[in-house]
């Protein structure tokens, strides 16, 4: 295949189970399925299973600590090389549409509309490599930004009520016990739901892109985070919630009353809604593909961020180590190995960096590196077309995640093992080892158990391994004299 298109589309804040190729699927989406004629991977961890986090690691191939993203604060250094850069310099036209949140400027609590003008920021935001942009920043994101979806609101004179709807919902709240999300339908008209007005602005991309050159896009939907509130047509085709089995026993397990289980089952109800309409855009982008002669010859990725704990051990959202928060759901359609693989092995997110810079023809570590300042060339990212083409069944060993500074996590193929700092040195620090095969619902904790400490060492050696080889990315912003203009981060326009 010569110089194929590419299309990478991801959600936000989807669960694992909540695709047709999961082997324990809860919901089963026909456009979405149909990626998975290449290849899935049922045990993709994320880098961080937060937004921002995740999200930048996914553009620069990193660990988030060597990107100083750990936490959702602050934005992605401008000096950091991406995918989307190392595409464009091979000649691949680049549209990025949908939810990027890669700057998350705007602290939490932030007055209504005094976050940041996204859509002001194109030409900063094409620095990241990408030829057009167009961002929806997110549904609850909408309350302090201003993107081009909300410009869209704004110019219906919607925008004003549609954040009083999003505040209405109430606020995040990491247990079921305190979450005050309703699930009821969104209260506008359908065509200007986020996800459809997505779907709309990538084919127009699509329709219009240059003849040339390959496509790269990447359609990165708002659904299914909260607020849970799909159109009322896709909350029809869902009938109410009657299963109980929610995942308990494990550490830190937060308990639910009745009142919460109820909840629970009622925005699960709307979560399933939400990725319909998903898919449904999914599939009008397919057809496009199709009508415009590109669905042979165009590599398809499909991710999310993180999950969403959606109840089980009775939490909400994400930031988990569980593996409703750290694992998303995964497949590749590769034209020419469409052999309907399943892999187990552990993967990471940053993995599916690799692949499309592979699929492109470059060579990942060298397109996402520097030689100078210090540590940019340290790129954990492993493509995956090796496990595609048949040349293997894994790309590593184990996989790393971590989250905000309060855990650290290594997964391998049969283990689980959470390192959990101390507040401070008098706060003692907190380990739990999983098997998770054998204990899918992480309710046995095998740290305390002696017959574990060689494996607990093993897997505390794998943790100090990563975070020892893999330090964070020395930056530059000082213009040097003599400079050609060739650098592809001018201090001019910089966002920092």
């Amino acid at each position: 295949m010569d110089r194929p298109h590419i299309l990478l589309i991801m959600t936000d804040q989807h669960r694992a189970d909540h695709v047709g190729w999961h082997p324990h699927s809860r919901l089963a989406l026909p456009n979405i399925d149909r990626i998975a004629e290449g290849h899935a991977f049922l045990n993709c961890i994320t880098a961080n299973p937060i937004c921002t986090p995740a999200r930048t690691g996914l553009l620069t191939g990193r660990y988030t600590h060597q990107i100083g993203t750990l936490a959702m604060s602050g934005d992605l250094p401008r000096g950091i090389p991406t995918y989307a850069q190392a595409l464009r310099r091979a000649g691949y036209h680049t549209a990025g549409i949908g939810k990027f949140h890669w700057l998350q400027t705007a602290k939490w609590g932030a007055p209504m509309g005094h976050g940041v003008d996204l859509a002001g920021l194109h030409d900063e935001l094409q620095g990241y490599g990408f030829d057009e942009v167009w961002e929806a920043t997110g549904k609850q994101l909408a309350l302090a930004n201003r993107c081009d979806w909300c410009r869209r609101l704004e110019a219906k004179g919607l925008l004003d009520a549609y954040r009083r709807h999003v505040r209405a919902e109430g606020g995040n709240s990491m247990t079921a016990e305190k979450t005050v999300f309703r699930g009821d339908p969104w209260p506008f008209a359908e065509e200007d739901y986020a996800d459809i007005v997505t779907a709309d602005r990538m084919l127009e991309s699509l329709r219009r892109r240059p003849a040339d050159k390959p496509f790269f896009g990447f359609l990165s939907f708002c659904s299914p985070h909260a607020p849970f509130d799909p159109p009322e047509r896709f909350l029809r085709q869902v009938p109410p919630e009657q299963d109980d089995a929610f995942v308990l026993g494990g550490p830190d397990d937060e308990p639910m009353s009745e009142a919460a289980r109820e909840r629970m089952r009622k925005l699960r109800r709307a979560y399933k809604a939400m990725l319909l309409c998903v898919d449904e855009q999914v599939g009008w982008i397919f057809a496009a593909l199709e009508a415009e002669g590109m669905w042979d010859n165009t590599v398809i990725l499909f991710t999310s961020d993180h999950g969403e704990m959606l109840g089980d051990h009775g939490h909400f959202q994400k930031m988990r180590f569980q593996s409703q928060s750290t694992v998303v759901p995964t497949a590749i359609r590769h034209p020419a190995h469409l052999n309907g693989g399943r892999c187990d092995r552990v993967i990471e997110l940053t993995d599916l960096t690799a692949t499309i810079l592979d699929a492109a023809g470059l060579e990942p570590a060298a397109a996402l590196s520097k030689d100078w300042p210090a540590f940019n060339d340290r790129i954990p990212a492993r493509s995956l077309l090796p496990i595609l083409r048949g040349e293997t069944d894994a790309v590593r060993p184990y996989a790393f995640c971590e989250c905000n500074g309060a855990w650290y996590m290594i997964q391998d193929e049969t283990r689980k093992y959470v390192y959990r700092p101390g507040a401070d040195e008098g706060t003692a620090d907190r380990e739990h080892l999983f098997a998770w095969r054998d204990d899918p619902a992480e309710a046995h904790d095998l740290a305390p158990d002696e017959a574990s400490r060689p494996v607990l060492e093993r897997m505390r050696a794998r943790l100090l391994h990563i975070l020892a080889t893999t330090p964070a990315a020395q930056t530059r912003w000082a213009p040097l004299m003599g400079a050609d203009g060739s650098d592809d981060f001018p201090l001019a326009g910089k966002v920092t």
